[in-house]
């Protein structure tokens, strides 16, 4: 052990940083070391940049989607309605942990203004499905307004706005809706079975394309005249929860109530395509950019080599002394692992100083129409892990071939 103030150091762990800090007689060490350790920050550096943005654009994408789905979805698991009665809905209600609770009824339709039309999913909602959702936010033009069971006003999405050719925000005529009607008798007019109605414009959103194209959103109970139901009759239940509320637990309570008969699902359940599309992408890119590390690593396979054989000297004689073949590996490994920290940790440093250069001045921006005009970046200390792990792994990985080979080669004490 080498003492250092109050400190006890492995002696060789004094032999790999004299020899890592201590100018090469050879400079071609220097130069390769350097090449090595350079390689290493720029593939550190780039992993640690697209890994950020990578975390941007699914925090944005998770921001944009909370303002339509709710923390909790329950839907029936065999029909796209269901009824539930008032002592089932106040339970539901009265569970803790729970923010708000909406009701909603939603069916496929066809909406019409003037002569364009386009196909709908027309959503029916109760007073409290603002507080359950954030879709008063992404109002457009005009307001937020449902109206009423006998005079209903709709909402639609930008891209419906734009296929009807309406502006909802001073839109004067009504849009007309035809919906299919739930348990309509059977007759021969096939026109009995589609309801017909009416209702004026206060309103469009914005809030991705998925949902701007193909939302449109109105009174719930004027929804459940439309389609021929009872008030009882639902398609889902939307629900908030408070911060910090334990989610599993909630969704067990709720299945205690309601039943086995329905789905709940929480926002991850509700998108798990596109959060797995998110995440498959983002460490698809981190093995390919992983790559720049590993063919950095041959570059430090070679700089140890070439430090082998500068200082086989120094291994004779720390052999002559009684240094046995593990303290030569660890002098090596050390040595290795040195390279790979210096690269690694500089390219974390150049990578959040991009990031927050980025956040700050909106370096890099976006082309065309997007919801911001610059690529967001958000840092994870967990990918900052990874990446250091990966780093020292490589380190290790490089420098054990040449460590053993130092350990078990003889070399001639003549100088040099």
């Amino acid at each position: 052990m080498y003492r250092l103030g109050n400190r006890l150091i492995p002696l060789h762990a004094r032999f790999t940083w004299r020899y890592f800090k201590s100018k090469k007689s050879l400079q071609a060490i220097t130069i390769i070391a350097r090449i090595t350790t350079a390689s290493i920050a720029i593939g550190t550096a780039a992993l640690v940049i697209v890994l950020s943005i990578f975390n941007g654009f699914e925090g944005l994408v998770k921001e944009l989607y909370a303002s339509f789905y709710p923390d909790i979805c329950i839907t029936h698991q065999q029909t796209p309605f269901f009824q539930l009665d008032s002592e089932k809905i106040k339970a539901l209600r009265h569970i803790q942990g729970i923010s708000n609770l909406s009701l909603t009824l939603e069916s496929n339709g066809i909406l019409q203004y003037s002569d364009n039309r386009a196909n709908v999913l027309l959503k029916g909602v109760d007073s409290n499905y603002n507080d359950v959702t954030g879709l008063a936010q992404a109002i457009h033009k005009g307001s937020y307004e449902t109206g009423t069971a006998g005079q209903p006003f709709l909402i639609v999405g930008y891209g419906i706005e734009q296929s009807l050719g309406l502006q909802t925000d001073r839109n004067l005529m009504p849009v007309t809706a035809y919906l299919p009607k739930i348990n309509a008798p059977a007759t021969g007019n096939p026109l009995d079975a589609i309801s017909t109605f009416s209702m004026m414009p206060s309103g469009s959103f914005v809030i991705q394309q998925e949902f701007d194209t193909r939302y449109a959103i109105t009174n719930l109970s004027a929804m459940q005249q439309f389609l021929g139901v009872n008030a009882n009759t639902f398609s889902n239940i939307e629900i908030k929860l408070l911060s910090g509320t334990n989610e599993k637990k909630v969704i067990e309570t709720l299945k205690q109530i309601i039943g086995s008969n329905f789905n709940i699902a929480n926002r991850y359940e509700q998108n798990r395509t596109l959060y797995g599309i998110l995440q498959s992408e983002k460490w698809a890119i981190f093995a390919i950019l992983s790559f720049i590390l590993i063919l950095a690593s041959f570059n430090m396979i070679g700089t140890i080599t070439l430090l082998i054989f500068e200082k086989q000297k120094d291994i004779q004689v720390i052999k002559a002394l009684g240094g046995d073949e593990s303290f030569i590996k660890k002098v090596f490994l050390g040595e290795s692992l040195l390279l790979g920290l210096a690269g690694g940790l500089s390219g974390i440093g150049i990578g959040l100083l991009f990031c927050w250069l980025q956040e700050k001045l909106h370096l890099i921006t976006l082309e065309g129409s997007f919801v911001i005009d610059y690529y967001p970046v958000k840092v994870m200390g967990t990918d900052l892990s990874i990446i250091l792990i990966t780093i020292i792994l490589i380190a290790l990985l490089a420098g054990i071939y040449p460590s053993i080979k130092a350990s078990k080669k003889s070399f001639s004490l003549k100088a040099q």
